[in-house]
């Protein structure tokens, strides 16, 4: 269950306040897909940020599988965020001099896994995303659909409860962003909690989607 009740979020660049979030309240059930539409500037992004524990609201409680993320100290809000949230960035955050197996086991390492769990952990991913045959391939060299499925199986290595996607189609061509689509519906179907941030209309009319929260500057329309 993720709660954001009265959501305040204010940037201070220089002498200038920028309102991002101007009384945001978004209750998400557990195995909802949820979309927040909106142009850019709107909010969208915020709103994961806050909920992964990224950063910190203004004023207001933000509630994340029943703890409230907003008030845990740093070390517990990466600690919680590691266990329960993977996150899809619009830009994919690999590290392009890696191989596809080493981007992909970066979340376990801190848990130092054994090697049985490890190998196995992480040729399961690859296998489910059909990227196995490049696992030794440095990231640099794939193409944007690969990189893409990269990012999506380090993001599910550890399991999480809740996905975070932003802007996930942004970079991708309609072919690789319905494929996206499919693994999406299909970790729905496992009863994955979804948020993704967008304004792709490809995702406006999915019968799978639960809800969609449209956003305007700072806040829910």
């Amino acid at each position: 269950m993720i709660k954001l009740s009265h959501i305040h979020k204010i940037f201070t660049q220089g002498n200038t306040e920028v309102v991002a979030l101007s009384d945001i309240s978004l209750h998400v059930k557990d195995g909802e897909f949820t979309v927040l539409k909106g142009a850019s500037g709107s909010g969208k992004s915020t709103v994961l940020s806050l909920i992964a524990g990224l950063s910190r609201p203004s004023s207001g409680e933000v509630l994340v599988e029943g703890k409230a993320i907003s008030k845990l100290p740093d070390n517990f809000s990466a600690l919680f965020r590691r266990e329960n949230i993977g996150f899809i960035f619009q830009k994919y955050n690999l590290i392009p001099t890696l191989s596809v197996r080493d981007n992909i086991i970066l979340p376990l390492i801190p848990q130092n896994p054994s090697e049985e769990v490890l190998t196995h952990s992480v040729n399961h991913v690859m296998e489910k995303f059909s990227i196995a045959h490049k696992a030794d391939m440095l990231v640099k060299n794939l193409s944007g659909g690969e990189q893409q499925r990269v990012a999506i199986a380090r993001a599910l290595i550890n399991k999480p409860k809740i996905i975070l996607a932003d802007e996930p189609t942004a970079n991708l061509d309609a072919k690789l962003s319905n494929e996206l689509i499919a693994i999406l519906k299909q970790l729905k179907e496992e009863n994955t909690t979804i948020i993704v941030a967008t304004h792709d209309p490809l995702f406006f009319d999915l019968d799978f989607v639960d809800a969609q929260v449209e956003m305007k500057n700072g806040k829910i329309v």
